[in-house]
């Protein structure tokens, strides 16, 4: 068993597993709202990024920022829009606007950009290190990935934005009280989500394929490593991808790669039984 190349390929896609995911926990653990949009607002990333590439000649990092712009843009509308409408409604009733919503933006896609896998394919080689092998645009992927969920960390933790987005996670009622626009800052909380996913689509896009038939994949990954790592927090998120990269990096081996999707669904399922806020979940944001 090659072990340091059975981690490398797990903490590789353990980071991006967090970036995919990390938006989607944030929204869920500010607003309440599990965002059915994740998956496709992931995939619409990689598409505008691929296109970019492929009629314009230019390459995802160029267009990651302006991608990224872009899918915040349709985030916060569709939030402010529509989703603040119910978003003090039951998690079901948001659960199936944004299903609805997904539905659109889904369809929309398949149309108009068809359902064939795209890859923004670079020429750089790979690396040796140690034994272990490593293809260069996955370890940009991987670096690129990081970056993001670190910079979201940082935002959230040394920003206006996120100071006022932390406090009406914690207390909506006091956080209007001290003069927060609870639905603006639900809305942008939402836009960072969709940007984030965005993001994560482009990185995506220079690893693997991308297809609208992946939608329902992505947003159950997210799903997982929230579950994993703990809901609502950036470092919940890169631990929780992470650990599932590395899960399924050592199923795959083990078991088959058809196997190690479900290995991760089993370890969700054991976590809910044992630890529901996750492994570095606070009580109180499950």
């Amino acid at each position: 068993m090659d072990i340091p190349q059975i981690i490398a390929n797990g903490i590789v896609l353990g980071a991006l597993y967090a970036c995919i995911a990390v938006g989607f926990s944030l929204v869920w653990g500010v607003l309440n709202v599990i965002n059915m949009l994740h998956g496709s607002f992931i995939i619409l990333g990689g598409y505008l990024a691929y296109f970019a590439w492929a009629h314009l000649g230019l390459y995802p990092i160029l267009v990651l920022p302006v991608v990224a712009l872009i899918v915040f843009a349709l985030g916060y509308l569709l939030q402010y829009l529509f989703i603040n409408k119910v978003v003090t409604a039951p998690v079901l009733t948001t659960l199936t606007l944004t299903f609805g919503l997904d539905m659109i933006l889904y369809n929309l896609m398949t149309v108009y950009f068809t359902a064939t896998p795209r890859r923004v394919t670079l020429d750089v080689g790979s690396l040796e290190l140690a034994g272990v092998f490593m293809p260069v645009d996955r370890l940009i992927g991987m670096g690129l990935a990081l970056l993001l969920t670190g910079l979201l960390y940082l935002v959230m933790r040394a920003s206006t934005i996120g100071r006022a987005i932390v406090a009406v996670r914690m207390d909506r009622q006091a956080a209007a009280l001290m003069g927060i626009r609870v639905n603006r800052i639900y809305a942008i909380t939402f836009g960072i989500g969709a940007l984030m996913a965005g993001a994560a689509g482009t990185v995506f896009a220079m690893v693997f394929p991308v297809t609208t038939n992946l939608t329902g994949s992505f947003l159950g990954k997210a799903f997982v490593v929230c579950v994993i790592g703990g809901l609502g927090s950036v470092p919940g998120a890169l631990v929780g991808g992470l650990a599932l990269g590395l899960i399924e990096s050592f199923a795959g081996f083990l078991f088959g790669p058809q196997h190690a999707i479900t290995v991760g669904f089993l370890l969700m399922l054991l976590l809910l039984l044992v630890r529901p806020t996750g492994l570095i979940g606070v009580k109180g944001y499950e």
